[in-house]
């Protein structure tokens, strides 16, 4: 079962990167048993229960919402019973009143925009998508609601795998080295939460950075190398 790429290759579309049984994730498929790339994007290469498994990640997108998702967004319009959401996306969300006040209520006999207002940032999760009707979202659960604090970073989609890192490790890494909370969003859109404004905004470069160079091997490394170096100067 020939393989043409390695790890941390970038493919590009329609590139072959191997014949034989392989499962493939992200943006690849199959065609006659040869794998082949739909965008340009990382290999990943691994094992999994006897299967070799290809991942492409996508070097850019847009976001696509699913069920489950974690994502930021900002409040476009407070209506009767609902808010419309901004998800960077195609597709624009609704929020339900029902997902939001704490206890059944009339909505239509309420002013919603107490509760949320025309501009606020908001994280939530995707509770149903299936491209025939918007995405509805809730902000009923733990971790999830109005944003009040912290700074708002934007990103290509396709970055925040590298932005989360392997198992957390990148969003350890900040936490470990500048004591900042990270709210990352798979929408593209990351909080950043810290009571030192300073670091605060080394966290925000620092992410603007991973964008640039997430298909650089050796990333993690290379994002402690620029903190320390930065957190020296402030030291000095």
């Amino acid at each position: 079962m020939p393989i043409y790429v390695r790890p941390k290759d970038i493919t590009v579309p329609g590139e072959l990167l191997a014949e034989g049984q392989y499962t493939v994730e992200g943006a690849a498929y199959i065609l006659n048993k040869k794998v082949i790339a739909k965008s340009i994007g990382i290999v990943e290469i691994s094992k999994e229960k006897g299967r070799k498994i290809i991942k492409v990640i996508p070097l850019k997108k847009k976001y696509i919402p699913q069920a489950g998702d974690k994502v930021v967004g900002k409040i476009l319009d407070v209506g009767v019973t609902n808010w419309t959401v901004d998800i960077n996306s195609p597709y624009t969300a609704i929020l339900q009143a029902t997902e939001v006040l704490p206890r059944p209520t009339d909505a239509a006999k309420i002013d919603l925009s107490e509760y949320l207002d025309v501009g606020d940032v908001i994280v939530a999760k995707v509770l149903a998508f299936d491209f025939a009707r918007d995405p509805l979202l809730t902000v009923k659960e733990k971790g999830l609601g109005k944003v009040t604090r912290g700074s708002l970073v934007e990103i290509d989609p396709a970055k925040v795998a590298r932005v989360i890192g392997r198992k957390g490790s990148m969003v350890k890494l900040f936490k470990d080295m500048l004591g900042v909370e990270l709210i990352v969003g798979q929408n593209g859109r990351i909080i950043v939460i810290s009571d030192d404004k300073d670091k605060e905004l080394l966290a925000v470069l620092a992410i603007k950075k991973i964008e640039r160079e997430a298909h650089v091997s050796g990333l993690t490394d290379r994002i402690r190398e620029f903190l320390q170096a930065r957190l020296k100067k402030v030291g000095d």
